[in-house]
């Protein structure tokens, strides 16, 4: 792999795409890092996704190669995990990309550059986004969280937009030697806390790499704002966090061998004291060095804890 224009593989999954598929497409063929293939996963649309895609690969199929693939059907976290265990994915760069969100022309060149073309190290790159609305519209932008990237919070936390993410090849090894565990949720924040707990590096860039497109069709659409914050006291009140956060630490147990000791050790203690309650479930959180990225947001963590929603 050239270390002066490494090969980037796309990892685009859809499902019913139509209405935006092509300006999403368009921008790849925009970037300025052009030595790019893509790949695939469509999860049984019934709109003309498929007909879109198969015309873009016959349009494009020469300067880049573009592979199609029927997915799983089992949701956006099984069509993307598959694609990446696929037997044939090249051993390269891999960059995720959602259906219906615009990349800015940079955005390739910008991963590239901040990852320091670091191939065997895992990495795990992430970057703001610009948020507009289905007709491209401004509203506003992410934020960057207030803490560095760790596995003690990825344990209760993601903080990787899958629209973002960029892994090296290092990374996309380490990934596929886990599989596709069917229990875990969502497949970005399985990422974050696989490249965490195996002591990769994390990186979030400042710079807004995209444009993410919200819409009523969003799987789910950007965690700010009241309607999120109902959605999350929704998740915490009904145990569906909680079962969320045991899947995962369930499937990194399974595959313990690739983390480093320290992870093992954490999520060890977590899951032995994961049907307790009360002040001592609460300070086993703060002991293990559990936390959101906001002070409040850990707070409320803690509290959760001890009335056994955690």
């Amino acid at each position: 792999m050239s270390r002066s224009n490494p090969h980037i593989t796309i990892a685009l999954c859809t499902y019913n795409g139509a209405a935006y598929l092509q300006e999403q497409l368009q921008s790849f063929l925009n970037q300025t890092h052009k030595n790019w293939s893509l790949w695939i996963s469509d999860d049984g649309s019934t709109d003309d996704t498929w007909k879109i895609l198969q015309e873009f690969q016959a349009r494009h199929g020469c300067a880049h190669d573009i592979r199609l693939l029927h997915g799983p059907g089992n949701g956006v976290c099984q069509n993307f995990l598959s694609l990446l265990c696929h037997p044939d994915f090249p051993d390269s760069y891999v960059a995720f990309a959602d259906q219906d969100d615009i990349w800015l022309k940079g955005k390739l060149s910008r991963a590239l550059r901040v990852m320091r073309d670091d191939q065997q190290e895992p990495v795990l790159y992430g970057a703001q986004s610009f948020h507009v609305s289905q007709d491209l519209q401004p509203l506003g932008r992410s934020k960057m969280p207030k803490q560095k990237p760790s596995f003690e919070n990825a344990i209760v936390q993601n903080v990787m937009s899958g629209h973002s993410m960029v892994l090296s090849p290092g990374a996309r090894r380490l990934l596929r030697s886990f599989g596709c565990p069917r229990e875990v949720p969502f497949h970005d924040w399985w990422i974050y806390q696989v490249v965490s707990a195996a002591g990769g590096r994390v990186v979030l860039d400042t710079r807004p790499v995209l444009l993410y497109r919200q819409h009523e069709t969003n799987v789910l659409g950007a965690s700010r704002g009241l309607a999120a914050f109902v959605m999350r006291l929704k998740a915490i009140g009904t145990q569906t966090y909680k079962a969320w956060v045991s899947k995962n630490l369930d499937a990194l147990w399974h595959c313990r061998c690739h983390l480093t000791h320290d992870a093992r050790e954490k999520i060890r203690q977590y899951r032995e004291a994961h049907v307790s309650r009360g002040a001592g479930r609460a300070a086993l959180l703060r002991g293990l060095g559990i936390k959101r990225q906001a002070a409040l947001g850990t707070a409320g963590l803690y509290l959760a804890g001890a009335m056994g929603w955690v």
